[in-house]
Formats: structure tokens, C-alpha cells, sequence
């Protein structure tokens, strides 16, 4: 039986006080994107099975489960921090960090999933990392439970306010954030964001020797023939393996492409065009609505009004997208093939719009619409 006395309530204050910010922290960087925990919940799903058993099935709760954890998570948050309904958010917490130190324990030892997204985009961590985390929260939540009936007189009516509340003020900000662009976006594809950026190309030759088999790899820029060391341009004891050079131009976006009916990726042609850019994204074709379809239009008629290069990248082939495209009564516009992973880490709405000038992210959303990012 723990002591009722100053120091043990001390250490329960600073216990949840930790370990209440830290499920806050971990739960609006989630609830900023409910989407993006979406797709990690799908990841787990597709990526797990239990006796051979599959999670595919689950796949249609998966916006459900998401948003029900967050807000979860948060409650649990706020009510250690409040010291409200004790007993309730010390169950709670133990159920949630049991949970918690279990998956990721498993994810570090098999690593089907290569992130939790236990702090969504805002702060990445390995496997491991995010493992020990958990290890390191589990020794304040026992004391936490522990000592969960310390000094406590009954405000019933205290709690149940700050229950609803804190229940009512995550969902509003999680379907806010479902129906608008995350308010604080911690991807990649930030709007004012340079998103292609030239470098110095570097070419690189890798010479054999003749006489011992050696391989050495020179490296020199674009016109920089001259700073290649003389000996190796004997024929008699070098010859050229490889020669490769790098692209002036990088996108700032792991995996991104845009592949054309060639399949050349014209991402930085179409990206840095002066004029500007109005890119249409669809990871899935099939979930396109009929408001999705109406928005498409009215992007079609703010590109022409603006001078704006209005272009569709979706995950779908040539030949389903031509299809969709004869199916859904729209006119048909260039288009460009993606990883649908790639595309939902640059928006998250299907369809999603975003305007790029010359590689800068002007605007996305709703807001690609107005006529002062033009």
C-alpha cells in the first residue's frame, strides 16, 4: 500500500504532468492530420496478420479507429493533467501505454512497419527509439496507478465538465483537419516551401586498371573533364568501367515522380514552369465524388482564367484514367503517373489541389482557388 504523504503525491503530480504533455504533444501532432494516421492505420493493417489471419477486413474503420485513438490519447492527456477522474485515466493509461510498448515492440523486432507515426509527421523516430520511449513512459504510468487514489476529494461535476470538453474540443479539431489541409503541416510539400532546388551536377567514372583489376570512382563537375588525374586516362593500364551523372535539379520530396505516357518523369519540367502549376492529386480513383468531380471543373476554369498549367497526378494507369476521365464527364487534361504514397504525403485530399511556381508551394486546399497565389 502506497503512503498517503507529500513526497508520494509530489512524485504523482510530476509523473502525470509528464506523461500527460507527452500524450498531448502525441496526440494534436496526429489529430493535426487525422488522414495521415489514416494511412498508417491501413499500413498496419495490410502489413500485420495474427494465426495467418489478415487485418484487409478492417480496412473501411480505419478513419474510425484513427480519429477514435487520437481523441482518445488527448483525453487521456488532459485528464492526468487536470488530476480528473483518476481512477478512470489511470486504467485508461495502462491499457493505452500496454498497447502502445507491445506494437511498437513488435514493429522494432519484425519491422513491417518502418514508423508508428506515434507523433505523425512532426517528429520522426526509429523503431527502436520509439520502443525505449515507451519503456521510459511505462515507470510513470505504474507509479501513476499506483498511487491513483492519493488526496483526491470528489468533484464529479468538475470532471464531467472537463471530459466533455476536452472529448468535444480533439473532435472538432479532428474534422476540421479531415475536411481542410492539416493547420500546421509538417510534411515535406509546406506551402512557401522551395520544392525543387538546383545543385552542381557531378559526374562520375569508374576506371579498372588493367594490369591489377583495381577499381577507383572519380568524381568531377559538369566541364571539370580536366580535374580527372592524367593517369587515368592511359587506355594502356585504365579502361572506363561506368560513367553516370547526377541530375542538376532535386525535388525535395522522398519517392516523388511524375511520369508521363513514356514513362519519363517530367516532375521538375512541370514543377518549375514560371507560369505556375495547378496540380489536380487522386491516389484512388474510385473515391472520387460527385463535389470532387464539381471542384475539378472549377480548377479547370481558375487555371484558364489565370494562365496556369492544369495538370492530374493519380496513382491509376493510362488506361484507367482515360477510362475515369470518359466515365465521369470531365474533358480530358495532361496527366501524370505517381506512387499513391507519394501523393497522400503531398496532399491528403482525393481529390487534393495545390498551386507550384517555379518549385515554390504557393498554396493548397480550397485555397489553390484564390486568385492572390496566382
Amino acid at each position: 500500500m502506497i503512503k498517503n504523504n507529500n513526497t508520494n503525491y509530489a512524485l504523482n503530480v510530476v509523473c502525470r504532468w509528464v506523461v500527460g504533455l507527452v500524450f498531448l504533444f502525441s496526440s494534436l501532432s496526429k489529430g493535426v492530420d487525422p488522414l495521415g494516421t489514416t494511412f498508417k492505420v491501413q499500413e498496419y493493417m495490410t502489413s500485420w496478420n495474427f494465426l495467418g489471419m489478415g487485418f484487409e477486413w478492417a480496412l473501411p474503420l480505419a478513419q474510425t479507429l484513427s480519429v477514435g485513438l487520437i481523441c482518445v490519447e488527448f483525453v487521456v492527456g488532459v485528464l492526468l493533467i487536470a488530476n480528473a477522474y483518476r481512477r478512470l485515466s489511470a486504467w485508461l493509461l495502462v491499457l493505452l501505454m500496454l498497447f502502445f510498448t507491445t506494437t511498437t515492440l513488435i514493429d522494432a523486432i519484425t519491422n513491417k512497419v518502418n514508423d508508428c507515426g506515434c507523433f505523425g509527421d512532426a517528429l520522426k523516430l526509429t523503431n527502436w527509439q520509439t520502443f525505449w520511449k515507451n519503456v521510459a513512459l511505462d515507470v510513470p504510468t505504474v507509479w501513476i496507478f499506483l498511487t491513483r487514489g492519493l488526496r483526491r476529494k470528489r468533484r464529479f461535476e468538475r470532471d464531467g465538465t472537463v471530459l466533455i470538453a476536452a472529448v468535444a474540443a480533439i473532435l472538432v479539431f479532428e474534422m476540421y483537419n479531415i475536411k481542410h489541409e492539416p493547420v500546421v503541416d509538417f510534411r515535406p510539400w509546406k506551402v512557401g516551401r522551395q520544392m525543387v532546388v538546383e545543385h552542381e551536377a557531378m559526374n562520375h567514372i569508374t576506371f579498372r586498371n588493367l594490369q591489377d583489376g583495381r577499381e577507383v570512382v572519380i568524381d568531377y563537375p559538369n566541364g571539370g573533364w580536366n580535374q580527372v588525374p592524367t593517369e587515368y586516362l592511359d587506355e594502356s593500364l585504365w579502361e572506363i568501367l561506368t560513367s553516370a551523372s547526377d541530375e542538376p535539379f532535386e525535388i525535395l520530396a522522398d519517392g516523388f515522380s511524375m511520369l508521363d505516357l513514356e514513362n519519363e518523369d517530367r516532375a521538375v519540367d512541370v514543377l518549375m514552369d514560371p507560369d505556375g502549376v495547378l496540380m489536380v492529386t487522386i491516389y484512388d480513383l474510385d473515391k472520387v465524388k460527385e463535389k470532387g468531380l464539381t471542384e475539378i471543373r472549377r480548377a479547370r476554369s481558375v487555371a484558364e482564367e489565370n494562365g496556369l498549367q492544369l495538370v492530374l497526378l493519380c496513382s491509376a494507369l493510362p488506361e484507367e484514367v482515360q477510362a475515369w476521365f470518359a466515365t465521369s464527364g470531365l474533358e480530358e487534361f495532361d496527366y501524370y503517373s505517381a506512387d499513391a504514397t507519394a501523393i497522400k504525403a503531398a496532399m491528403r485530399g482525393n481529390p487534393g489541389f495545390m498551386v507550384v511556381r517555379q518549385g515554390v508551394v504557393m498554396d493548397k486546399g480550397r485555397k489553390a482557388f484564390r486568385l492572390d497565389v496566382m
